[in-house]
């Protein structure tokens, strides 16, 4: 049986947003109902990811966040309203999501990890559970969630061939033929190791300035050009949206209230 665990990133500035008095992983769409009085509650944007990874038999998670962030680990507490233990830690590298997720490489090598951004809506509700059930079938080191998407320049557009095999990933491209983008993932520990001792080589020119971001798909791009398998489930009738930016976030009011 797998030991799996979640990760998610939760240390952005959510300048897109502009001023907020809260951290935008809180921001409310829709609503969820009290079990116990009926009474329905606004319900925040990560809490549905949160459901999300737990639907797929997550029980523990790690949050990364960045200094002055606590109102996450307020309202969410240490999980057991989810019925999941989650952990926070500290963002102490400043250089993009890799970064922050390597944060947590201590406490969760040698497991199985699915991860997630916690301002992206995804559906449908069983996105994480295919996603594992395709890591078991090929033994790939990484497993993309791929979804259709109409602004290119927003996302990560992936490549694959016929059998779902990812052949090259372009961080936000200015425009793209491609149809399809990642925003969910589960890899393997080799890929958590992988990521680990290429971050270290790298961190130098962050450090001193000559690189200034990276974005998670460049590592995963940059794993496959070394022989590491990355496969792909797309979900045709599925849907995602990034309410870290208005446009998408109009939408999900919409969709959601």
């Amino acid at each position: 049986m797998q030991n799996i665990v979640g990760i998610i990133p939760a240390a952005g500035l959510g300048s897109r947003l502009g001023g907020m008095a809260f951290s935008k992983e809180l921001f409310p769409i829709g609503f969820e109902v009290d079990e116990s009085t009926g009474q329905e509650y606004p319900k925040a944007v990560s809490q549905y990811l949160l459901e999300l990874m737990r639907k797929a038999g997550v029980a523990q998670t790690y949050v990364i966040l960045r200094d002055g962030k606590w109102d996450i680990p307020s309202y969410f507490g240490d999980g057991s309203k989810y019925k999941m233990q989650l952990a926070y830690l500290m963002m102490n590298r400043p250089y993009g999501t890799p970064f922050s997720v390597d944060q947590a490489y201590n406490f969760v090598k040698g497991k199985t990890i699915v991860f997630g951004f916690p301002d992206i809506l995804v559906e449908p509700k069983n996105v994480f559970v295919k996603l594992l059930e395709k890591q078991q079938q090929t033994q790939a080191d990484v497993v993309l969630g791929l979804f259709k998407i109409a602004n290119p320049h927003k996302w990560d557009m992936v490549e694959t061939d016929e059998t779902g095999n990812v052949k090259n990933i372009l961080p936000k491209p200015e425009s793209s033929d491609l149809k399809h983008a990642w925003c969910i993932a589960v890899w393997s520990p080799a890929f958590t190791e992988y990521m680990h001792q290429y971050l270290q080589q790298v961190e130098p020119e962050f450090i001193l300035g000559e690189l200034k971001e990276l974005p998670m798909g460049s590592v995963i791009q940059v794993a496959i050009g070394n022989g590491m398998i990355v496969q792909s489930v797309c979900f045709h009738e599925g849907n995602c949206l990034d309410i870290g930016t208005p446009e998408d976030l109009k939408k999900a009011i919409k969709r959601l209230t």
